[in-house]
């Protein structure tokens, strides 16, 4: 064969098997270069902790993305809600008005992102949230909204079958702190124990005595209390039963999960407490998430953390997939449906997880730490 013709073929032949190692392994297209994610949720305040597990668990997947791919680096960008409502609609229109943010990680609470949600729909920003679960969020017509765990339609009634048949309550006098997260998941749990609740009361935010609704909860002869609200106000209260001698079970929801509930509470009073959560133990998270996440920042993983990876992932992967464009963006997080470290990433046309993907447990604070304790089976309804 003549030389040059043996040098096209041998030429033709590296186009070609560097072709096929472009699709096996997807790089960055130059265009989606310089782009960003943001992240939204309580980075400071009494609920930082769940905020900065969000931001950890998304910036681990970032870090593994530059890596990959040194010269074509997206950015994470952070923005500090404090998990206030009232100061998510203008963080957001910061994120709306930059062009190279694709997607957002959050809001984290649920009273955040009802504030939020219109107006990144309006700016055809997607949304991925790790964490907000009242219901209703995707029932607001948002065409970009998607969420990463189960709502409280699939938390409360697991939590107050727990209550009902594992705790066998037969008073459990049900408390929420008046926002959309924890009176959300009160009604729901309030709902589903039925003519077992002897009695509800509200707390707002931030109140540190809580003698008053000690008092009603020890005069209502309550044996389980389910508590609907955040970490802070779950352990203050738990700590003011313990002090007046009310021994009754104490039950709340995933945003309590959290270290530091304990720290609110106190060791000797979180002892035996139990938490329910759409979100599965960090520790069982496959593809070596754990050891990712510790050899990354020298703990372990906290809650929400490998969540916040999966939806940076997810965001990532369109990157990799050369969608620049925000339209582009929602399309393909509406069309993902790949295994992630929690389980199936796939989304139904109202943004919630796939029905099979929704796995519910209990955690149970154990030696001062928030330990699984079982998973909760899930009922449906008969046919």
């Amino acid at each position: 064969m003549p030389y040059a013709r043996l040098t096209a073929v041998l030429a033709l032949v590296a186009l070609v098997t560097a072709g096929c190692d472009a699709a096996a392994t997807p790089l960055a297209t130059p265009q989606v270069c310089g782009m960003k994610v943001a992240v939204i949720g309580p980075l400071t305040g009494d609920s930082a902790d769940l905020g900065g597990n969000i931001r950890s668990g998304a910036e681990l997947a970032f870090t593994q993305y530059r890596k990959r791919h040194p010269d074509c680096p997206a950015e994470l960008v952070a923005f500090d809600s404090q998990g206030d409502p009232k100061q998510a609609p203008a963080l957001v229109q910061n994120i709306v008005a930059d062009p190279k943010i694709m997607g957002v990680i959050g809001p984290a609470f649920s009273g955040e992102a009802e504030a939020a949600g219109p107006l990144l729909d309006q700016g055809g920003v997607p949304v991925v949230t790790v964490s907000a679960t009242r219901t209703n969020l995707s029932q607001r017509g948002w065409s970009t909204f998607h969420r990463l765990l189960g709502n409280d339609a699939s938390q409360g009634p697991a939590a107050a079958r727990y209550i009902d048949t594992v705790l066998g309550a037969r008073k459990a006098f049900v408390v929420d702190d008046t926002g959309a997260y924890g009176r959300g998941l009160a009604d729901e749990v309030a709902a589903t124990l039925s003519g077992k609740v002897v009695q509800r009361a509200s707390v707002p935010p931030r109140q540190v005595d809580f003698s008053s609704v000690v008092s009603q909860i020890r005069s209502a002869g309550a044996d389980v209390v389910f508590y609907g609200g955040y970490y802070s106000g779950a352990g203050t209260l738990l700590k003011a039963m313990r002090e007046a001698g009310v021994s009754a079970a104490f039950v709340a929801g995933d945003g309590v999960k959290d270290a530091g509930f304990v720290r609110a509470a106190g060791k000797r009073a979180a002892e035996g407490a139990v938490i329910t959560c759409p979100c599965l133990p960090p520790e069982r998270a496959a593809r070596d998430f754990p050891g990712s996440y510790r050899a990354e920042f020298g703990r372990d993983a906290g809650t929400y953390s490998a969540e916040a990876y999966d939806a940076a992932s997810i965001f990532l992967a369109g990157f990799e997939a050369g969608h620049a464009t925000r339209r582009d963006m929602e399309a393909f997080v509406d069309a993902y449906a790949h295994d992630g470290v929690t389980g199936r990433l796939q989304f139904t046309p109202q943004g919630e997880l796939v029905d099979t993907a929704v796995v519910l447990w209990a955690y149970r604070v154990t030696d001062g730490m928030v330990v699984a304790d079982r998973e909760i089976p899930r009922t449906r309804p008969s046919a």
